[in-house]
């Protein structure tokens, strides 16, 4: 269905013309913050109607060993690979739930953070094909960055980001354009990653960059030494912990509320005092925040170290609890630290679950121990070392089913990411923008993407 925006909406993007696919149904669960959900196998009315008969197939399987999980996969796959021979790339990142990282891997695939992931079209222009298992907006980054000649795809598209989902265009495009029209050329605009390609654009607007937990204070440094006012969206604890590393105080930030209390919040409802925190402030952080890190106290730190642990933690954790830590840096980092691990030492380390899962059985064959940071066998402390609910989307069936259709010429045009796509994470609905707006978004995330590309080569020259 195509729609024109009308009343508010076409106040904020006059012009705009969207085409909204609701083939997907809801599956009437809502996600919030700290909610303890693993995967496991999904209903299949959570499938598109395209992936059903996969997901049935996959159902019906007595167990999910090895055993029989791969020949089922390989039924599938190995032909779809064959037909589509050296065109496609499978992707993944390092928290996809359950074993799908293993299984991306087995069948030749690449698994990575989300810096290395975005390069990948750039890097392999003889690619044609794309498929990633990860969350949308890491899917999107590399179709703004992707050769003309290229398709982007994910498995599933509801595999979304509940960080993102309080840091949403229309959420955050009130406040953006209240702080430009305040500012001016003043204003310098960095986005996480984490975020769509309509809110990467933002940064493009304003001469900013993108940036990811990797690289975050390189782009940061650059960003103080423009000497501009720095709008950081969306984790205001990676914002945080950057903006103190690079040298900006904490008396220096502001931090906006994120998701729609940030979006009705005007400057006209501050008082004089909030004004003048916000006139003199060098960074201000959008309040989003991503509820699998933000479960780690420094409690949790200090029990481990007492215990002879090294504590590593991912920086969208609090300042307190990198602070505590013994060291803090992205998923590479993080992985890096057990490859690089002696046999005898002992990590825990603060991040997703399906991540310190994997990273648990890489360190015992090296023998090493790996624990959870905030699975503590102390009743003071209840466990909850989960993981990424909306990456966990992404199934076997999802993948076994993909690959199969687009090897047929059949893929689902759902499954197709474009610059600009929106999706809901809970319907599965998808917003597609109009030739000439998805230009526009791409022409001004790309600027900087391309900038956070050109800032991080340089710092490791």
């Amino acid at each position: 269905m195509t729609v024109e925006m009308n009343g508010t909406e076409a106040d904020l993007h006059p012009g705009r013309v969207v085409e909204i696919d609701r083939t997907l149904k809801s599956s009437g669960i809502a996600l919030t913050p700290g909610m303890p959900i693993c995967q496991t196998d999904l209903p299949i009315d959570w499938y598109q109607e395209e992936l059903k008969p996969y997901a049935e197939e996959y159902l019906a399987l007595p167990d999910r060993t090895p055993e029989a999980v791969l020949p089922w996969m390989d039924r599938y796959i190995v032909p779809a690979l064959n037909r589509l021979g050296d065109s496609v790339m499978l992707l993944a990142h390092f928290y996809m739930g359950g074993e799908i990282v293993k299984l991306v891997e087995r069948y030749g695939g690449f698994i990575s953070d989300s810096y290395v992931l975005a390069l990948q079209a750039v890097q392999n222009p003889h690619k044609t094909h794309f498929v990633e298992s990860a969350v949308h907006f890491m899917a999107e980054t590399i179709a703004l960055l992707k050769h003309d000649h290229q398709s982007v795809w994910i498995t599933n598209p509801k595999s979304g980001c509940t960080m993102e989902a309080l840091a949403k265009e229309d959420m955050v495009l009130p406040v953006f354009n209240e702080l430009h029209a305040r500012y001016g050329d003043d204003l310098l605009t960095i986005v996480y990653m984490n975020a769509s390609g309509r809110v990467k654009a933002f940064a493009g607007k304003t001469g900013g960059a993108v940036c990811t937990s990797s690289n975050a204070q390189v782009i940061m440094r650059w960003a103080k030494a423009q000497n501009k006012k720095i709008l950081f969206i969306p984790d205001r604890h990676l914002g945080e912990n950057s903006g103190r590393a690079v040298g900006i105080p904490r008396e220096k930030m502001v931090e906006w509320p994120g998701g729609w209390e940030g979006a009705r919040r005007r400057m006209a409802h501050l008082s004089a005092a909030e004004l003048d925190s916000l006139d003199k402030a060098e960074l201000v952080l959008w309040g989003s925040f991503c509820g699998v890190h933000t479960i780690f106290e420094t409690a949790h730190v200090k029990y481990w170290q007492e215990r002879g642990y090294r504590v590593v933690v991912h920086p969208e954790s609090t300042y307190e609890v990198v602070a505590a830590a013994d060291g803090y840096g992205s998923t590479n980092y993080l992985w890096n630290a057990v490859l690089n691990a002696k046999p005898g030492e002992k990590l825990a380390i603060g991040t997703e679950g399906h991540f310190v899962k994997n990273a648990r059985d890489l360190a015992k064959a090296r023998g090493v121990e790996v624990v959870h940071l905030a699975d503590i066998p102390d009743p003071r402390f209840p466990s909850m070392g989960c993981g990424c609910a909306t990456m966990s989307r992404n199934d076997p069936p999802h993948l076994v089913g993909l690959l199969d259709l687009l090897s047929r010429g059949k893929a689902p045009e759902l499954n197709r990411v474009l610059s600009g796509d929106s999706v809901d994470e809970t319907t599965g609905w998808r917003e597609r923008l109009d030739p000439r707006s998805q230009e526009e978004i791409r022409r001004d995330a790309r600027k900087a993407l391309e900038k956070m590309i050109e800032l991080t080569e340089a710092a490791r020259k």
